[in-house]
């Protein structure tokens, strides 16, 4: 039993959707592999392929998390604004000159993230944090842009491909980190970067 780290190239021309990478793992049951450096090997191989990019697999013995937890997502939470929001339909355009003329650097976290499953519709709930260097992001924009995927029926992985490159080509930053935690319906984080 080990616990794997898989980074994906922002760069690849294709996604891994977590059912489907969950299916391809458990297609291993009953394999046997001579070391952990060949199932990483095999990993690795496989997922480049099937991503069209460079892909890393880092595996290790469930003992190495024995006594860690999840830590909260800390940093800016922009949830507690005072802003009505009665628009509950996906619009990249909040993102439409949501910048000012101030370089930060500064991460942004909402935990009011949801969107519904492509194939079973059923509602997705999530934290984002987004960690961006350039022009100063607009919190308010930000919110009702993250807010609009309520009715979004869209794979997670999906999802923050989508807020991602929304966020890289309406806010123009110099670095961007997108990354989200669902919670638990079969799903994993899921981390963009540029």
């Amino acid at each position: 039993m080990a616990i794997g780290h898989v980074t994906i190239n922002a760069n690849s021309i294709n996604l891994i959707q977590s059912k489907s990478f969950k299916l391809y793992l458990n297609s291993f049951n009953q394999t046997q592999f001579i070391s952990w450096q060949e199932v990483e090997k095999q990993l690795t191989q496989d997922l480049t392929a099937c991503a069209a990019g460079e892909v890393t697999v880092k595996l290790q013995p469930l003992t190495m998390f024995a006594n860690q937890t999840i830590h909260n997502l800390s940093s800016k939470c922009i949830d507690e604004q005072e802003i009505e929001i009665t628009d509950y339909e996906f619009n990249p355009d909040y993102l439409n000159n949501a910048t000012a003329n101030i370089k930060v650097e500064e991460i942004l976290v909402s935990h009011l993230l949801k969107s519904h499953c492509l194939i079973t519709n059923q509602p997705d709930w999530g934290s984002i944090q987004i960690h961006y260097c350039g022009a100063k992001i607009d919190i308010e924009k930000l919110l009702r842009y993250l807010v609009s995927f309520r009715h979004y029926n869209e794979f997670h992985e999906q999802c923050i491909e989508r807020i991602f490159n929304d966020i890289l080509q309406l806010c123009r930053p110099d670095k961007l980190s997108v990354y989200a935690r669902y919670t638990r319906r079969g799903r994993v984080g899921y981390q963009s970067l540029a």
